[in-house]
């Protein structure tokens, strides 16, 4: 309603009046549907997912990562079928696509931005609370609960594996592009981390072991857990109480990372073989985890503190 005070002062300059600045911002109220076509629609925060998917790299995504945060928990469901899997896995490889750019080029600059971007979304990975968990699996408590959790997180990773070797199958079938080699890895390590993440927060829940803090502070302490593989303990001094990501963490976190990105290089391999063997490592890879942060669970204290 602002932009309604220079319309006074466009008649006055009557050569002005065929520029076509003032003349769309006067035009706008009527033809509401426009307003989305230029560079006002890399603003608007529910236009952005279409846009990205038509123009990557030319409409950044919002600077808070919420929008990468909601794909990646829809990938984290547990009753997520295949179809639906390898649809919300292409719209994070358009995202990531559009927010990586050029950086995802370069090996280094690439895994800064992974962990950037890892860090950025783990406040937003949906963690059910103990109640809730008992609820969901009619009941089933302790280890039988936890063993639930590890089998439906494995499932989940092994499908992103086969989703992400599926789209690397399409590229073998047309002309091979390395360029998109890196945004696929890149997607795959992001959705893997993220669905393992949720894995570490629900195991903590099913053992009696809920994370303090607030919802930063145990995105971080999930992030450590998952960086060093092992449980956190709430009980040590200091754990929930101004808990950051520091440089030894974020390096741990970072090493880890470059672990996993090498790992899903077997996405990449040509046909459907890629698919095959990306879901079996991932699933195992996610099992391992979950069975070593059982282990800590089992124990009192865990292995992790602040």
């Amino acid at each position: 309603m602002s932009r309604s005070d220079p319309a006074p002062q466009s008649p006055a300059p009557a050569d002005r009046s065929a520029s076509p600045d003032p003349a769309d911002r006067s035009a706008s109220p009527t033809p509401a549907g426009r307003s989305t076509v230029p560079t006002p629609a890399a603003r608007s925060g529910p236009s952005v997912p279409a846009s990205a998917d038509g123009d990557p790299g030319t409409t950044p995504p919002p600077a808070n990562g919420e929008e990468l945060g909601t794909t990646v928990a829809a990938l984290a469901d547990d009753e997520l079928d295949r179809a639906g899997r390898r649809r919300i896995f292409g719209r994070l490889v358009d995202q990531v696509r559009a927010r990586g750019g050029v950086r995802l080029l370069k090996p280094k600059a690439a895994l800064r931005w992974l962990t950037d971007v890892v860090a950025e979304i783990a406040p937003h990975v949906p963690i059910r609370d103990r109640e809730t968990l008992l609820r969901h699996f009619d009941g089933l408590d302790g280890d039988v609960l936890a063993e639930r959790l590890v089998r439906n997180a494995t499932r989940a990773t092994a499908g992103v594996g086969a989703a992400g070797g599926g789209v690397a199958a399409v590229e073998w079938v047309a002309t091979p592009t390395l360029l998109s080699a890196p945004v696929l890895l890149a997607a795959e390590t992001v959705a893997v981390v993220a669905i393992e993440l949720k894995l570490i927060g629900e195991l903590h829940e099913a053992y009696g072991v809920a994370l303090p803090g607030a919802t930063g502070q145990r995105a971080t302490m999930l992030l450590r857990s998952w960086a060093a593989q092992r449980g956190v303990n709430p009980l040590l001094p200091g754990v929930g109480v101004g808990a950051v990501l520091g440089t030894a963490a974020r390096n741990e976190l970072r090493d880890r990372l470059l672990r996993r990105f090498g790992r899903n290089l077997t996405t990449l391999g040509p046909f459907l073989t890629g698919a095959a063997v990306a879901a079996f490592l991932n699933g195992r890879a996610t099992r391992g985890l979950g069975n070593r942060i059982r282990e800590d669970l089992r124990q009192h204290p865990p292995a992790i503190g602040g």
